[in-house]
């Protein structure tokens, strides 16, 4: 039997690999944020850059894992989102941290809402879409919050995003592994069956 067992759509076992992918990306960024972005503000600068920008390359991927940017419109406007995103976070950079986080924080907003979007579209071909609906919810929710804190007076930095990082960490963990107890429990049908 091979590692994908017919009871296990190819769309299932892509969207395993990609969640780990995303959460591991999302862990190894908040570890640089932390002990490195913290104490250098120019590491801390293209460390808020690359964030919407991976956002991005890994909307591009999935969605040409699963039928291109043209079969799959709220990941493609996703990725333009985030490619404009991370331009407007460059130029922000240049007018001080309130300005980047408040563009960071209208990206929260709309990366959310489509994602939310995808996950729903994706209900019923996939497992795991109520993470992703309740991480997409959670990510608009976060940018109206980025807007408090950049108008609250408080320092900002690079460690001002990583909570954030942090639950979408969490979400895309928790996606994975829910979508491998049903990849696993379909293949455990097939064998028994």
């Amino acid at each position: 039997m091979t590692a994908t067992a017919p009871s296990v759509s190819p769309a299932s076992a892509w969207l395993q690999r990609y969640y780990f992918l995303r959460a591991g990306v999302s862990i190894a960024w908040i570890a640089l944020a932390v002990v490195v972005g913290r104490q250098n503000a120019a590491v801390g600068a293209v460390l808020l850059v690359l964030y919407p920008a991976w956002d991005a390359l890994a909307n591009y991927i999935d969605a040409r894992r699963t039928g291109g940017l043209g079969a799959n419109g709220t990941q493609m406007f996703n990725f333009i989102v985030s490619v404009v995103t991370a331009v407007a976070i460059g130029v922000a950079l240049t007018s001080g941290m309130v300005a980047t986080i408040k563009v960071f924080g209208v990206w929260a907003i709309l990366s959310g809402l489509l994602q939310l979007a995808t996950a729903v579209r994706r209900w019923k071909s996939a497992g795991g879409q109520w993470v992703m609906i309740l991480s997409g919810a959670q990510s608009a929710a976060a940018g109206a919050f980025f807007f408090k804190q950049a108008s609250s007076g408080i320092a900002l930095d690079v460690t001002t995003v990583a909570p954030y990082a942090g639950l979408g960490a969490f979400y895309f963990l928790l996606s994975a592994i829910w979508v491998t107890v049903r990849n696993a429990r379909a293949r455990s049908a097939v064998k028994s069956g």
